[in-house]
């Protein structure tokens, strides 16, 4: 095509910003140039694509419109932008080298096997049938394997895999699906699938047959897989789940399970139409599945993998080598459905090094199926559950949506958020957009810090954002917010308190840009507060630049603190004491805890000794959950609070009268105070009149939905507000989530609730981040030390509060 010197001719300068490197997006503007007739070129950059056409008007016009709505699967556009430049009478369309340099870019997600690459992948005839690392534009890692900007094969950790002549040709071809896929491979210049532990089988194929065979011998296998290595047993062995259990001292954690199919995940579980389309979505998180009573299991998995739990974690294979690893037609029957778990020592990062998996996972598996592709960045799976409306809430926001940037409703300056010690996630931002990283885990052990450390560097690379202000939670002793006083370096360090930063998530989330505060429902295990007790069930009138507490649940001596937590029989007992209630041993909790342990928690409330006040939602939670007999010691966070979400499920909608707290004044003013000791009184009468567990854990969720609802309503009769935010980690449940909202609603209510990131603590930095970018210039900062402005009874007075 000859564009010519025709004075009809125009030449646009074209910049598309968003997720469009690594997508497939170049080829795209060639092939929607060449269809046009239109001349120019296109290239990356740190900034995102760059494009320049010539031609005629109309058609320039076309390609516009175009460049938006047939774009490709995995693009994301947030913005474009042209201009008018002089016509060069250019006679072709090109694609340039990308342009090297430092700058903000989107490099999209991870991705899972697309349906054109699995029938190639399940082709006998296709030449990468049966590859392991199949993948095109349209799938495929993406973030785990880059290294620097702009994204090109040279800074992926493919840069070491010299493209065979086929795949070159494929990779320089503008009409071919590959046409710069920078992970492109194929069996003869591809990375190497190998299975290590015993003889080692000679071919990629071999390896797979032979690790598909010890899986259904009962085998621990060792997976490498995109963010890292996972532990794989056959989830339907009992004798297979419970040695992994053990190896990996998982206690009574849920395990999360991958089925070789959508309907191998329909015999788990019922599964609508949203959880199907996130299942089997480009993002394949790990959907939490309900398991309804009377629910006939297709599948029936160990006793093992779940138990207790209401829920059930089901993902699909989204690599090739996950699907190979269920077997192609005609293979030997396996496994249709694998507990996969993420292979690390307790409170370690996952892991991801080859070298590592050798000595740190040789005790807890048989063998090892690993490749020579290193993964530069680890990333876990990320877990999600679906609303009965359709709508996601995440709970872990890490591999598939993870560098994705959250849209913010108002201008930021360059911040670092670095969110909270428990199931870390740090958040970077600057202008409209925030970026949060993936789940980095819990900050208390030496390789978890670490690997934060690595994560903030890499990040940062890839936004291009240098923090001019940083942010952390109010907690004195919290490793990350040690972190941020430590990398301080003479920036201003900004101290949130920890539900102010969950509300402000919450109203970021939604799109809420601070003009008029909420209503914020703050409910958690543990979260400082301003007067040096351990909140966590708040009502707060809020907004990104302050808040006022207005309401809380009375504070209940904590005793010991952490022993309390791993023992829900201890809090049990406080609460007793504090509701004015006996302490007989006809009750589940009280005989728990045995006669010593009894004298010793009594001599700690009577005297005071190592008890932190606590309002926390989350250990009323625990309390009435050893009150009913469902859990007296937790293994894990929030085992005691599923164990009775799971027993409450079935009678929440015939369960009668619910339960009561009493809502009155504090003594000397401040804020209101829900009372919870005519709920544990209700509690124990229901007890002792042999009322069914599942009942009494049903009139408690509505009890707790009620008191939500009653002071909302005495919020709004104060302030005229009638937006309330649901928040913190007690809403991943989701019968307290569905009763809260259904009851709001019903009273004229709007209720915000989380969409893009999660209600816990891996939400929090981005509330750090903006009420830090909303108070740069009024609230307090301090650099590289204490500070923080405590007001006394908790009551922090900022803006309008």
């Amino acid at each position: 095509m000859t564009a010519g010197h025709d004075t009809a001719v125009v030449r646009h300068r074209i910049i598309v910003r968003g997720a469009v490197q690594g997508v497939g997006f170049r080829p795209f503007v060639h092939g929607l140039a060449r269809e046009l007739g239109l001349a120019g070129y296109v290239s990356n950059d740190t900034g995102g694509v760059v494009a320049e056409i010539e031609g005629d008007p109309a058609r320039v016009r076309a390609f516009r419109d175009r460049l938006i709505s047939h774009a490709p699967p995995l693009a994301v556009v947030s913005s474009v932008s042209h201009r008018r430049v002089p016509a060069l009478g250019a006679g072709d369309f090109t694609i340039r080298p990308s342009r090297q340099g430092r700058g903000r870019t989107r490099v999209p997600p991870d991705a899972a096997l697309c349906a054109t690459c699995l029938a190639e992948l399940t082709d006998p005839a296709d030449r990468r049938f049966r590859h392991p690392f199949i993948t095109c534009v349209h799938c495929g890692p993406r973030f785990t394997i880059v290294t620097g900007l702009p994204y090109d094969r040279a800074t992926t950790t493919m840069a070491p895999f010299a493209l065979c002549a086929r795949c070159a040709g494929e990779y320089a071809d503008p009409a071919d699906r590959r046409f710069h896929a920078q992970p492109v491979a194929c069996p003869e210049c591809g990375p190497r699938l190998r299975l290590e532990g015993g003889q080692p089988p000679a071919t990629a194929e071999a390896a797979l047959a032979r690790a598909r065979a010890l899986l259904a011998r009962g085998a621990i296998l060792a997976v490498k897989g995109i963010g890292g290595y996972h532990l794989a047993c056959d989830a339907t062995d009992e004798d297979a789940v419970a040695r992994l259990r053990e190896a990996k001292d998982r206690g009574m954690k849920p395990f999360a399970v991958m089925a070789a199919d959508l309907a191998t995940a329909r015999a788990l579980a019922p599964v609508t139409a949203a959880e199907a389309r996130l299942l089997a979505g480009p993002r394949a998180p790990v959907v939490l599945l309900r398991r309804p009573d009377g629910f006939a299991a297709g599948v029936h998995l160990a006793a093992g993998v779940a138990p207790g739990a209401p829920d059930l974690g089901v993902m699909l294979p989204y690599s090739p080598l996950h699907r190979l690893l269920f077997g192609l037609p005609g293979d030997p029957p396996g496994p249709r459905v694998l507990v996969m778990t993420s292979a690390n020592r307790p409170g370690e990062p996952i892991v991801t090094d080859d070298g590592r998996a050798r000595t740190d996972l040789a005790p807890l598996c048989d063998a090892r199926l690993a490749h020579d592709r290193p993964i530069h960045v680890p990333c876990d799976d990320s877990v999600v559950r679906v609303r009965a409306d359709g709508s996601v809430l995440p709970l872990r926001r890490s591999r598939g949506y993870v560098p994705d940037p959250v849209p913010l409703p108002f201008e930021v300056p360059s911040v670092l958020a670095v969110g909270g010690d428990l199931k870390n996630a740090f958040c970077l931002a600057r202008g409209r957009s925030a970026w949060l990283s993936q789940h980095i885990g819990d900050l208390g052990d030496l390789a978890t810090a670490a690997a934060f450390d690595r994560a903030v560097a890499h990040l940062g690379e890839l936004t291009g954002i240098r923090p001019g202000l940083l942010a952390a939670d109010l907690h004195p002793r919290y490793r990350s917010a040690a972190w941020a006083r430590d990398h301080a370096a003479g920036r201003p360090l900004r101290l949130v308190q920890h539900h102010h930063a969950h509300i402000a998530a919450a109203m970021a989330d939604a799109g809420l840009d601070g003009t008029t505060p909420v209503i914020g429902v703050a409910f958690d295990g543990t979260g400082y507060g301003d007067d040096g007790a351990v909140w966590g069930g708040e009502i707060m009138l809020a907004d990104y630049t302050g808040y006022r507490r207005l309401a809380h649940l009375a504070y209940v001596p904590l005793p010991g603190g952490d022993a309390a937590v791993r023992n829900p029989c201890r809090t049990a007992l406080a609460h007793l004491r504090a509701a004015g209630l006996d302490r007989e041993t006809d009750l589940p909790a009280v005989a728990a805890c045995g006669e010593r342990e009894r004298h010793l928690v009594e001599r700690q409330l009577e005297r005071g000794i190592a008890c932190v006040p606590t309002s926390s939602m989350g250990r009323l939670f625990d309390a009435v959950a050893s009150l009913t007999g469902v859990c007296h010691r937790a293994g894990h966070e929030a085992q005691a609070a599923v164990g009775l979400e799971a027993r409450a499920a079935p009678a929440m909608a015939g369960c009668g009268r619910p339960y009561a707290f009493g809502f009155h004044d504090a003594p000397h003013g401040g804020p209101r105070i829900l009372d919870p000791a005519p709920v544990l009184r209700a509690v124990t009468e229901d007890l002792r009149a042999k009322v069914p567990t599942g009942v009494v854990a049903a009139r408690f969720h509505h009890a707790v939905a009620g008191a939500v609802t009653a002071a909302c309503e005495a919020a709004r009769q104060a302030t005229g507000v009638s937006a309330v935010a649901l928040t913190g980690g007690v809403f991943v449940n989701r019968l307290l989530e569905d009763a809260c909202t259904h009851a709001l609603r019903a009273g004229g209510f709007t209720v915000v609730r989380h969409r893009a990131v999660p209600c816990g603590d891996g939400g929090l930095a981005l509330g750090q981040a903006l009420v830090a970018a909303r108070s740069q210039g009024s609230a307090p900062a301090v650099a590289g030390g204490e500070g923080g402005d405590h007001v006394p009874g908790g009551a922090r007075q900022s803006g309008r509060y």
